[in-house]
């Protein structure tokens, strides 16, 4: 913000002491006017150039130098033609500065517009531009933390994928006004500062972006369909979208479901009743690692200690259920729902 505000009075005084050196002061304030307007006129430009991927600003600028390049030959032919060696048709000045304009801005549009057509040259030993191995992070992932603590175990290795765009939402969200949204942005970013110091995988943050596509969730799944590569993430609601649209997911939720340990029928454990059930006479316990345990006709043993035994266990998409009865009762169920 100082820069910028630096940048607006220097070209404003420029402007009005180049001014003052041709005219009196009363007119002399349009240089002031002017070198004013130059400078919202630079920032808008940074402001957008800084939405643009990197390769459309080469592009750009590839295209412009070409352009300019081909007026500056096109314009020195023209001068060995009869009559305007001499300028008896149009004033020299003129031809050149216009055929220079006209090819200079084809340039840096066709650059530009073009340059997601164009693909670097690759060496047979590289891999695809189609890559199974593109892990791209989400912004629920990255909160959440798990995954930071998935990649110290070093089950997984290699690189992970952050967009410029997801990595913009963490910021956003770690300068929002809402203090609960502000701490959960912060978590974000240092957790991604903590996966970025690991020795097992490498963070990298590409600046591919879809102007054209809003929200976070629906350039994530273009990435990826441009990438084939996966979304590793705990939203259900972006799983279910990307699905539909052939892009495969990596679900934190469902790899830790995945991981609990196995619970059969004809086990027994001791749990804890804690607290009354939805149904009559049920109790309410929990397992070791959260699992919620409900016990048929529990409520008896509320505050207390009580070894049941599992009946059968259902695995849904919500989270495991599990069944079973209180050893010492002869007709209990137990339903439990992660």
């Amino acid at each position: 913000m100082i820069i910028r505000l630096l940048l607006i009075v220097a070209c404003s005084l420029s402007g009005y002491f180049i001014a003052l050196k041709y005219y009196t002061f009363p007119l002399s304030l349009i240089g002031l006017v002017l070198g004013l307007f130059l400078s919202i006129f630079v920032i808008q430009t940074e402001q957008a150039i800084r939405k643009l991927s990197l390769r459309v600003i080469f592009g750009g600028v590839i295209g412009t130098v070409l352009g300019l390049s081909i007026a500056f030959l096109f314009t020195y032919g023209l001068k060995f033609m009869p009559g305007l060696e001499k300028q008896e048709i149009l004033p020299w000045g003129y031809i050149y500065v216009t055929i220079t304009f006209i090819l200079g801005y084809l340039g840096l549009v066709l650059g530009s517009k073009k340059s997601e057509e164009f693909h670097f040259p690759r060496s047979r030993s590289s891999k695809d531009e189609k890559n199974p191995d593109y892990r791209i992070l989400d912004t629920s992932v990255i909160i959440d933390g798990r995954m930071a603590d998935i990649c110290d175990t070093g089950f997984i290795e290699g690189s992970l994928i952050v967009p410029r765009f997801v990595l913009d939402e963490l910021q956003q969200i770690a300068d929002s006004s809402d203090h609960i949204k502000r701490s959960r942005g912060r978590r974000g970013l240092d957790i991604l500062n903590r996966m970025q110091k690991s020795d097992n995988i490498r963070i990298d943050v590409v600046d591919a972006d879809f102007p054209k596509i809003r929200g976070v969730d629906a350039k994530l799944v273009a990435l990826a369909k441009e990438k084939g590569g996966k979304i590793v993430t705990n939203d259900y609601n972006l799983n279910k979208v990307a699905e539909l649209q052939g892009v495969k997911i990596l679900n934190v939720n469902e790899l830790a479901n995945t991981l609990k340990p196995p619970i059969l029928p004809g086990e027994t454990m001791i749990t804890k009743v804690i607290k009354e059930g939805k149904e009559a006479g049920q109790g309410v316990a929990y397992l070791d690692d959260g699992t919620m345990v409900v016990v048929d006709n529990g409520i008896k043993y509320m505050g207390k200690s009580v070894e049941v035994v599992v009946t059968s266990v259902l695995q849904t998409a919500a989270g495991r259920m599990i069944f079973s009865n209180a050893k010492d009762d002869e007709h209990n169920g137990i339903s439990a729902q992660v």
